[in-house]
């Protein structure tokens, strides 16, 4: 397994597995690797000739000093991981490598995909988000990059990216690996003590009954009612939101007629850790 630090080296390396007309596969990650990553690894192995996998802890993204601090850190552990799933080559700029002028001078808008959920009580996390990646995809110019279905606003943000520039990669969506409790596998998980994360675990269980109760024709705000009570009554829940979106914009529903592609979401504070997870209502495809 490759492993470069510098954009010039990488992409020397890529340019010549292209000339052997190789495809591409990117995983842009940062870092604290689990058992959902891996998932998007073997994805791409699959799928693509080169896998390729970036760690980056990307600062222009954290809107909390403290968090980005306290963010995990398992270089090595991570390299040995990727290397035993396939992984070809592995990316691990600097902040210096990717923001050379050492200054933020590029801000991306999504319009209303960055007024709700993620968007309303993370100001200026998606343009953090898409710069990066838009940087990593002009780097590493994929045929296709892999992305979990647990940031599901995320994935929105970066294929209206991907289609507002006309950047040929293909987004491919992965869908969410879990605990066997059904707690969503995320790097923050780390930061959880054993009863924090049976509390965590819950979230999965209320996504699935309201989900349930939704497609048995009950209201979304009753569905949602319900929702917000069970978690807040368990108490250490410190709930941000829990909604009922159009998977593709994460606009508000009022009902399943609304759309054809419907997530519920959630996110909360257990133990100051922030936690996010989602699940597929209803789907077209």
């Amino acid at each position: 397994m490759e492993i470069f630090d510098s954009i010039a080296e990488l992409r020397h390396y890529l340019d010549s597995k292209r000339h052997k007309g190789l495809t591409i596969g990117l995983v842009p990650t940062m870092g604290a690797l689990h058992n959902g990553h891996a998932e998007l690894i073997k994805r791409s192995v699959e799928a693509c000739d080169i896998t390729l996998c970036s760690i980056f802890v990307n600062p222009t993204q954290f809107n909390n000093p403290e968090d980005l601090l306290k963010y995990p850190k398992q270089v090595e552990r991570d390299q040995e991981l990727l290397l035993s799933i396939g992984c070809n080559a592995v990316f691990t700029p600097s902040v210096r490598e990717m923001y050379p002028d050492e200054e933020k001078t590029l801000d991306m808008n999504f319009g209303a995909l960055e007024s709700v959920l993620e968007g309303a009580f993370r100001p200026g996390h998606f343009s953090g988000v898409s710069v990066v990646v838009s940087k990593l995809l002009n780097i590493a110019q994929p045929d296709m990059a892999f992305f979990g279905q647990k940031d599901l606003q995320q994935l929105a943000v970066i294929r209206k990216l991907v289609n507002d520039l006309n950047i040929r990669t293909r987004v491919i969506s992965v869908p969410t690996v879990r605990e066997n409790s059904g707690l969503a596998m995320s790097s923050r998980n780390q930061r959880l003590a054993n009863e924090e994360v049976l509390l965590a675990s819950s979230f999965y269980r209320v996504l699935k009954s309201s989900k349930e109760r939704a497609l048995k024709g009950e209201s979304i705000e009753s569905v949602l009612n319900s929702a917000r009570l069970e978690l807040e009554r368990k108490g250490g829940i410190e709930l941000e939101y829990v909604e009922v979106v159009n998977s593709n914009t994460m606009a508000r529903i009022k009902s399943l007629e609304d759309a054809n592609n419907i997530s519920i979401c959630i996110a909360a504070y257990i133990g100051g850790v922030r936690l996010i997870d989602n699940l597929y209502i209803k789907q077209e495809h």
